[in-house]
């Protein structure tokens, strides 16, 4: 009888560890990304865009990114400033795509924010970025380099964090 007690206690344990602690992430696996793009610089900061796609039936939370052209790369939104202006900030809690939806960066809207870049990014070559997602899930990205004089941004690096 303790032989099946056990037997059953260790089934239980494999299972259940396996279906909870084992189980590869899952979120870089149903994420698919179109139109990713970065803006051109020469120095400082710049932006990345893309159009992505979540096709499961969950939600995912993309909390960070990666590229070997910035020293860091931050989430960012667009909000209102209380003055009738808009604003960049870090975004709190970092991207969700809802379950079976799209999520657009785009310029004056959440894009990435790479700062600190260590090269120029020149229109024609590509950028590798790499978002992290809450299950902790990578997901590469290759970005071509566009010119964008688009909205005329400057990059205050002394407004980022």
């Amino acid at each position: 009888m303790s032989r099946l007690i056990i037997a059953t206690v260790l089934f239980c344990t494999v299972v259940s560890g396996c279906s909870s602690n084992t189980a590869p992430a899952q979120a870089a696996r149903v994420i698919s990304v179109h139109d990713a793009w970065v803006k051109a610089a020469d120095h400082g900061m710049t932006a990345a865009f893309a159009h992505l796609r979540n096709d499961s039936d969950q939600q995912v939370r993309i909390l960070s990114a990666t590229t070997p052209v910035a020293q860091r790369v931050e989430l960012h939104e667009v909000v209102p400033d209380g003055s009738g202006a808009m604003k960049m900030q870090p975004k709190q809690g970092g991207f969700a795509i809802a379950a079976n939806s799209d999520m657009e960066l785009a310029p004056g809207a959440d894009h990435l924010m790479l700062m600190d870049l260590t090269t120029k990014l020149m229109p024609g070559s590509d950028v590798e970025i790499t978002v992290t997602f809450d299950d902790g899930s990578t997901l590469p990205i290759t970005a071509p380099v566009r010119d964008f004089p688009g909205a005329d941004e400057h990059y205050d690096p002394g407004a980022h964090g």
